[in-house]
């Protein structure tokens, strides 16, 4: 099992337990908890029951990338998530923070406020300062797989070659020019980008073969939680249809959705998945944790 490093922390993952990163979303309108956790206190709060629950990093945005997500402001994007990022470091929590970005500006920021990742889902193609930014401060990055753009990206999304093939070449690409700006390689992790872009067919499909994209080296992240694809998957075999709905705040299509993550996250144990990016981890956890002690072998 390969070792994700960072600035000041080694992430180990073991066999039979993957690093689990925590939502800290501090925007009004994520699909999933958008405002709930705006006020800063309330965000902090949240951060250190996460990292309670057993989150081994926290991804903090300021932005939802959601699909038909509106543009914000890099002035804004930082005013959202510094507070909260000073907050939790000055009353010391014990895990290291990621900042989720596109843009250089807020990375910036935030890593001279404490952060040591950057988890970027437009792999630094968005801004150019992103990689060279990332490879002087020594931080870590997460490179992601997007067709399109939040504004696009679900507008018939289509890939001639196929999704797995076409999502692979990109991240090799894209590691590659990480390496070239000066990153390390056990510093760069990769994500294919679920939900970004994609069909419901193509997100499973990417899960089912996402044991081939660890050929590439580097660890792979996976951040499924609570997705459409998964209100989609449940609306064809639930009789309850508003689960397609983005969840928001409705706990219903929340427990619903909460439900087949853990089915996604226990499938990606065992499959080259280092790392899991999502938002209840204490569920995540226990699931996962029962489901390895079942599996040893006698």
């Amino acid at each position: 099992m390969r070792t994700w490093q960072l600035r000041k922390n080694s992430l180990t993952p073991t066999p039979d337990l993957p690093v689990l990163m925590g939502i800290l979303n501090v925007t009004p309108d994520s699909f999933s908890d958008g405002g709930r956790y705006a006020d800063r206190d309330a965000a902090v709060k949240h951060g250190f029951a996460l990292a309670a629950a057993g989150a081994k990093i926290l991804d903090i945005g300021g932005a939802s990338s959601r699909p038909g997500a509106e543009e914000v402001s890099a002035e804004e994007e930082t005013e959202r998530v510094l507070p909260v990022i000073e907050k939790l470091v000055a009353d010391g929590i014990s895990v290291p923070l990621s900042i989720d970005t596109e843009k250089a500006a807020v990375a910036k920021a935030a890593l001279e406020a404490g952060a040591e990742v950057v988890n970027d889902v437009s792999a630094g193609t968005r801004d150019d300062e992103m990689l060279s930014l990332v490879a002087e401060t020594g931080a870590g990055v997460c490179l992601m797989h997007r067709l399109g753009t939040p504004q696009t990206m679900q507008d018939a999304p289509h890939y001639p070659r196929g999704v797995v093939e076409e999502v692979y070449d990109y991240l090799a690409t894209r590691q590659q020019a990480a390496i070239d700006a000066g990153i390390a390689r056990d510093k760069i992790s990769l994500d294919v980008g679920i939900g970004f872009g994609k069909t419901m067919e193509d997100n499973i499909e990417l899960l089912r073969n996402i044991t081939q994209f660890a050929q590439l080296g580097s660890p792979l992240l996976v951040g499924h939680s609570r997705k459409r694809f998964i209100g989609e998957f449940l609306k064809q075999h639930s009789p309850a249809a508003s689960l397609q709905d983005d969840p928001g705040d409705n706990q219903e299509i929340i427990d619903a959705r909460d439900a087949a993550t853990l089915g996604v996250a226990i499938g990606m144990v065992g499959k080259s998945v280092e790392i899991l990016r999502l938002h209840n981890v204490q569920k995540a956890l226990e699931a996962i944790k029962i489901y390895s002690e079942l599996m040893k072998p006698q």
